[in-house]
């Protein structure tokens, strides 16, 4: 059995996230506790007692995934479970996975992903841009009718996620022009997103600008293992294509869809989720719908992959 390792981003935050798991594995505990030391204020509360509005505030969101996601592969390895032969993640989920192949370390990561939710809000004051999954297109028509709807304002096709699923980004007059567009083109849904900046998107390159001096700053090791960028579906396998990607990625589409093609491609049968929610293994379900699938974010969840483990042992 080849196992992949992949990590959530955004829009999976939810008020209660990694509590259970840190109630009964110091090691998880131990890493909010880091998180909170390093921020300087307390995250884990955040993450554990909400508000879901507080959690929701990209600043805050980004850090809270991270931990968490963190978390959950501490408790992985310390339970002796499956270990992956490759890794990838949605957006700020490409930190946590870069954490887990040893390239950045979990305080230098979870300053930087603090920062770049920053730098990424600044970029856009609240309120003024969002995202949302439009449902039942392919990502060249949703792209071609973001073009025609940028004369009203900035709209972009920004995470390619999986077959009849593509997130747009733009300012708040672009994606009104957008929605009526796409519906005459045929989406069945248009579904705004809980988060509050339009990531990936053009309109992101300041925050890149200023994020580039914190990634110059971070000690940036060669990869353990075989990590996807998000920005080049492909795998960077060195400490500098890993900054180059990190950068770009702040103002380019993620590219998940053929990060999970490219992942099948190259032998991996099982994908696990390593933090809160079971957003990415829907993606990977309707890309790769003879992928095994399992997630760790409670007890229930780490007993089932860690019988995946027993069975193969």
């Amino acid at each position: 059995m080849t196992i992949a390792f992949v990590f959530p981003g955004q829009a999976s935050q939810y008020v209660g996230m990694g509590k259970e798991l840190c109630s009964h594995f110091p090691e998880a505990a131990a890493v909010f506790e880091k998180a909170d030391t390093v921020l300087g204020f307390s995250l884990s509360r955040l993450c554990f007692e909400g508000p879901q509005e507080e959690l929701n505030k990209t600043a805050i969101t980004q850090p809270a995934v991270l931990t968490t996601s963190i978390a959950c592969l501490a408790v992985i390895r310390k339970a002796k479970g499956p270990v992956p032969v490759a890794a990838a993640g949605h957006s700020l989920g490409e930190y946590s996975a870069l954490v887990a192949a040893g390239s950045l370390s979990f305080e230098d990561a979870v300053r930087l992903v603090r920062k770049r939710g920053q730098y990424m809000q600044e970029a856009v004051p609240l309120g003024e841009g969002g995202m949302a999954a439009v449902m039942g297109l392919s990502s060249e028509e949703v792209a071609a009718v973001c073009r025609e709807a940028s004369t009203a304002g900035v709209v972009e096709a920004v995470n390619l996620n999986c077959p009849g699923q593509v997130v747009i980004a733009g300012d708040t007059a672009g994606l009104k022009a957008a929605g009526p567009l796409l519906k005459e083109a045929g989406a069945k849904r248009i579904i705004p997103l809980p988060v509050s900046a339009p990531f990936h998107s053009s309109l992101m390159v300041p925050a890149g600008e200023k994020l580039a001096k914190d990634l110059d700053a971070v000690a940036i090791a060669d990869p353990s293992m075989p990590v996807v960028a998000n920005v080049s579906a492909d795998y960077v396998r060195t400490g500098p294509e890993v900054k180059a990607s990190l950068l770009k990625q702040v103002y380019n589409p993620v590219r998940w869809e053929e990060s999970v093609r490219l992942l099948a491609a190259g032998g991996i049968q099982t994908f696990i989720e390593v933090g809160p929610g079971k957003v990415l293994s829907g993606l990977i379900k309707k890309t790769c719908r003879e992928a095994s699938l399992y997630n760790v974010e409670d007890l229930a969840s780490l007993e089932k992959v860690l019988a995946l483990t027993k069975e193969v042992s």
